[in-house]
């Protein structure tokens, strides 16, 4: 049982924001919302956060629009293994255990008592591009083996997928491709099958799967490998096949703020003026999770990028669908994110 819940406990007053730190943090992909005398009123999971935000909840929303306020609990004394495992068959993964009084006292989670059972589910990552934007680190180092501490982006990636319990990964390759290969072989010294798409010329962010094309018989991750993430690929997968979409897109949201008062004019008569508004979007986030029945859409040994694909998914009258990520990402694609992920080893060493 966890007792040190100072990481995973947010107050009714918390905004979405506030709370995904605190899941972040913790770890343990739920937030408890307790009250000042530590009364559990709620609990927020990552799915709660995302159908928030996929109903139009901003990040300064009330956790308390987003709580489950009638949690499944443990009494203190309950045996964490029989919990779990019938909680387990609920596919719930995270319980509160509560006194006589309703305080919170600790958390029975599935990571504590169980390994992660393997997942079939392939894998791909797109590590073929120049990282032109990193010149000169990457003049001689594909993007990927840049290094965050002593390991390099993708072998960071690589073991987080196998923390989840990921061993079937397929690497796309062009650019310097021998130094990531030479670096990690078939995997098999981190527990991993890997086998590499090797593209003759650079194929764009989707290219290289056409090489997968009726070698696959059920739904996978497509990821760009200079992405550092604490997302759970599970969820993905298992919305991906609830959704019953053809195509998932990672999605995250992006805001900034117009430095300067917007006017809004109709001919010459001022309509309205908003001073330095926020504005808000949803941006890709690099990561996808695809039906193999979309590898068709892929022509061999041709530039395609993953935006074109997903359109002519949309095309063929098939669903693609949008999976929120609230969790850290950050993309490493300018020499300030690298800074900004080595300043920060230990959020995505861990």
């Amino acid at each position: 049982m966890i007792k040190n819940l100072a990481d995973l406990t947010v107050r009714p007053d918390a905004s979405l924001l506030d709370t995904i730190a605190a899941i972040s943090k913790g770890t343990k992909q739920i937030a408890l919302v307790i009250d000042d005398a530590d009364v559990l009123l709620g609990t927020v999971t990552d799915g709660d956060i995302r159908r928030g935000l996929l109903r139009g909840l901003d990040m300064k929303a009330l956790v308390t629009e987003v709580m489950n306020p009638n949690p499944t609990t443990a009494s203190l004394g309950d045996d964490a293994q029989t919990v779990m495992v019938e909680q387990l068959s609920r596919m719930i993964h995270s319980v509160p255990v509560i006194d006589a009084a309703g305080k919170v006292v600790g958390l029975f989670t599935d990571a504590d008592l169980v390994t992660p059972d393997e997942i079939t589910t392939p894998v791909v990552l797109m590590a073929g591009g120049k990282g032109v934007r990193l010149y000169p680190l990457t003049k001689d180092v594909p993007k990927p083996m840049l290094k965050i501490g002593d390991m390099p982006i993708i072998e960071i990636i690589l073991r987080k997928l196998k923390a989840q319990g990921f061993k079937n990964v397929f690497i796309s390759v062009n650019y310097l491709g021998n130094i990531i290969e030479e670096h990690i072989k078939d995997g098999a010294w981190l527990g991993l099958n890997v086998a590499y798409l090797h593209e003759s010329q650079p194929l764009g962010t989707a290219g290289a799967l056409g090489q997968l094309n009726g070698k696959l018989d059920e739904p996978f991750i497509v990821m760009n490998s200079d992405l550092l993430t604490n997302c759970d690929f599970r969820q993905v997968i298992r919305f991906h096949k609830k959704t019953g979409a053809k195509g998932t897109l990672g999605v995250r949201e992006y805001s900034f703020q117009i430095p300067y008062g917007v006017v809004n004019i109709e001919g010459t008569e001022v309509e309205s003026i908003s001073e330095k508004p926020l504005h808000r979007s949803m941006v890709s986030a690099g990561i996808y999770a695809l039906d193999p029945w979309a590898l068709t859409l892929v022509p061999e040994d041709e530039y395609c990028d993953m935006p074109t694909l997903l359109e002519n998914i949309k095309q063929q009258g098939q669903r693609v669908s949008a999976f929120p990520i609230h969790e850290s990402w950050l993309d490493i694609g300018r020499h300030d994110d690298l800074n900004d992920a080595r300043n920060n080893i230990e959020q995505w060493l861990n």
